[in-house]
């Protein structure tokens, strides 16, 4: 290839790239987003969409429901899922399992607020354990709030000053009638323009505008607040002297925009993360002084020689965050008094000035109790409305998070063998459990039940009374870092390279070793209770290991079905008295008793009740028959379990699975066990090395004499 080819094919490499980057850009979105206009073009956008003008609590509260939900019912209590925290800004990224209560109670604070009942007027505060996912919640607020405002829906707007490059109000040459409006300077916290109407119209506007307004999603008004910044009153002021109090003359200096919330722009959201105590300086939240700008502009008490970049001042018009917010100086706190109850800020040198922005902080529990043990902090508490932000306590949910971070998805060069992240997360909720004070039911049994499973013997009813003897339930235990910290440990572990496959056990030892140096957990009791429970766990997955391998080896259809035929031919013939003819012999013969009874003492009936059993599946095939339906093996979910346990017992000693654990094994076996092994590959989702594991280990279990069956 000549050197010119080369060129000509490097340059449509680099064109197919440049397009493959344009078509991924949005250009009228770009367009949008950056609009100018007069500020009687925005009084054209308020009347034709009031909502435009809603407060920070109204425009968050629709931002979350704009996701829409879900409504359903969990152990009898209506629950709603709320989409806007499944993360759909970031694919999922952040998304929140299992804490739906919680957030029922987050989003119904909103609704409140935007409604203007008060809550308007308190800081949230997050109440929760470590890795609870407070700080996640925050994260998924801000970035709906800017989300949001990229839509028509969202859309807000601020306006710039247009003056000399001094930011001086000085009039035109030849023109002295007229101002200079040479260079723009923004509104510093990103005011809505209609601030800029004198108070008296500025309500009667916002009555006309109430008139069209209709929320989609609460019933709150538009309302008129405040005034504007000390900026923009500075220059508000020099503009009206200069025009002899001509309005319409002083707004033709106002440029209107539309902003987008950004956090990295520091545009509408705000965080703050307290420092050393002895570094905290309240101007961070509400700004300081230009020391440069002073001698521009003669004295420290001028507005434009002032930053008002504080981390509440920017966060005006939407969110500011405060992490481990009573970890604050007391000076900050008082800060945030009048914050949340007056909606002012005191900047330094300046008058009270007014904002608008939701105020959302959280802690853990020590620092939460060190705050209600403060009398001095009284004002605090009763300026706060706290919602608590538990763990996980429902399994499924708890499983979960781990998929998030170790699924197929994320994890493709090591294979997780089925139920790793199970184990650990069945571990994790355990330990979060209040044991249970009703006879009979065991801490797994109690698991199971907030999972939905059924236990004879226990109603939903029983559920609701279990969560209401342990309401903590959820603010202790492990943390799902400590479990997403071992597992990653366990991937990057020399047998998981090796084997390229990881196992629950792997993981269960990861968990035990792990616990002796868990930084938060120094009680030894403490320990010796979750060991205790890492064995109830691993119990628990003997237990459905065998009956994977139960079923993998008894997963012979054509066997199952025959087997559960001769068990109904029995059954009928038993209950209408009648004998059954032998289609060998062809002669009459009693109904097979034995049979019936091997099958049915599999799932636990008793001599005494197998007349009520017998009679029970009679009627079971007889209402199915009723309604058009047909009867088949696996229609009677306790009777199908029966059978496969019925086959694998007959099966196993057909198959020697106590052989595997020898080190000679016959080609007839042997060909028999690859046979279950290839089911476990394809129906429980194992590669070969775990299937083989798990059938060696459940051999070994068979080999001990442990023939408990799951």
């Amino acid at each position: 290839m000549s050197a010119f080819e080369h060129s000509a094919h490097n340059n449509n490499d680099a064109s197919e790239l440049i397009n493959l980057i344009e078509s991924r850009l949005d250009r009228k979105s770009f367009k949008d987003h950056h609009w100018t206009g007069t500020f009687g073009d925005y009084l054209a956008i308020c009347e034709a969409n009031p909502a435009v003008l809603r407060n920070a609590y109204q425009r968050l509260y629709d931002a979350v429901m704009e996701r829409g939900c879900e409504h359903y019912k969990l152990h009898k209590k209506p629950c709603v899922r709320y989409h806007f925290f499944s993360d759909p800004f970031d694919g999922g990224a952040d998304g929140i399992f299992g804490l739906d209560f919680a957030l029922m109670q987050l989003v119904d604070f909103l609704r409140s607020a935007a409604e203007g009942y008060g809550t308007d007027k308190r800081i949230l505060l997050l109440h929760g354990p470590v890795g609870s996912s407070k700080s996640t919640i925050a994260r998924l607020l801000k970035k709906g709030a800017e989300a949001y405002s990229r839509t028509p829906e969202g859309a807000l707007y601020s306006f710039s000053w247009l003056l000399d490059e001094h930011c001086d109000v000085v009039p035109v040459e030849g023109s002295p009638g007229e101002a200079v409006r040479t260079h723009a300077f923004a509104s510093p916290m990103h005011e809505d323009p209609l601030i800029l109407v004198p108070r008296a119209a500025r309500e009667a506007l916002i009555e006309k505008f109430n008139e069209k307004f209709t929320p989609e999603h609460h019933h709150g008004r538009l309302r008129s607040y405040g005034e504007p910044d000390p900026f923009s009153r500075k220059i508000f002021d020099d503009l009206m002297a200069f025009y002899q109090g001509d309005w319409q003359k002083v707004m033709s200096h106002v440029q209107v925009r539309r902003i987008v919330l950004s956090e990295k722009d520091r545009v509408g959201i705000g965080t703050f993360q307290p420092k050393d105590e002895k570094n905290q300086d309240s101007t961070e939240l509400t700004g300081d002084i230009n020391y440069r700008k002073i001698a521009l502009y003669g004295s420290d008490s001028d507005p434009r020689a002032f930053n008002f970049d504080g981390e509440l001042n920017i966060a005006n018009r939407g969110i500011c965050e405060f992490i481990e917010v009573l970890k604050l100086d007391v000076a900050f706190l008082y800060d945030l008094l009048g914050a949340s109850q007056e909606h002012t800020i005191k900047p330094k040198k300046f008058a009270q000035t007014f904002i608008d922005e939701v105020i959302l902080g959280h802690t853990n529990e020590p620092e939460y109790k060190r705050l209600q043990s403060n009398e001095m902090m009284e004002a605090f508490r009763d300026r706060t409305i706290k919602i608590d932000i538990p763990y996980n306590i429902r399994l499924e949910d708890e499983i979960k998070i781990y998929q998030k971070d170790f699924g197929e998805q994320r994890i493709r060069n090591i294979h997780i063998a089925p139920h790793t992240l199970e184990v650990a997360a069945m571990w994790a909720v355990l330990t979060r459990l209040d044991e249970p004070k009703k006879p009979g039911l065991t801490l797994m049994q109690k698991m199971k039940l907030y999972n939905g499973k059924s236990i004879a013997g226990f109603t939903e009813d029983s559920v609701k009374e279990l969560k209401e003897e342990a309401p903590r339930e959820g603010m202790d235990g492990i943390s799902p870092r400590f479990i997403q910290d071992k597992i990653s440990n366990v991937l990057v572990g020399r047998q998981a390279i090796e084997e390229r496959t990881i196992n629950p056990f792997m993981v269960i030892n990861a968990l035990e070793d792990g616990l002796s140096h868990h930084s938060l957990i120094t009680d030894e009791e403490m320990k010796k209770t979750y060991r205790e429970l890492l064995s109830v766990v691993k119990e628990e997955y003997e237990d459905i290991i065998k009956g994977e391998v139960q079923r993998a080896i008894s997963a012979d259809e054509d066997a199952i079905k025959r087997l559960c035929t001769n068990y109904i031919e029995s059954v009928r013939a038993y209950t209408q008295k009648e004998r059954v003819v032998n289609k060998y012999t062809g002669k009459d013969e009693d109904p097979d008793e034995r049979l019936m009874r091997s099958i049915e003492e599999k799932i636990d009936i008793p001599e005494s009740r197998k007349d009520d059993f017998r009679q029970e599946i009679m009627n079971y095939i007889g209402a199915l028959a009723l309604d058009g339906k047909k009867f088949d093996y696996n229609t009677n979910a306790r009777l199908y379990k029966a059978l496969e346990l019925k086959l694998f017992e007959d099966s196993r000693d057909t198959i020697k699975l106590k052989n595997l654990v020898s080190s000679v094994v016959d080609d007839d076996t042997q060909q028999k066990i690859d046979v279950v092994k290839q089911r476990l590959i394809k129906q429980f989702g194992y590669n070969d090395v775990s299937a083989t594991d798990v059938l060696n280990y459940v051999a070994s279990i068979f080999a001990r004499g442990d023939s408990k069956s799951g």
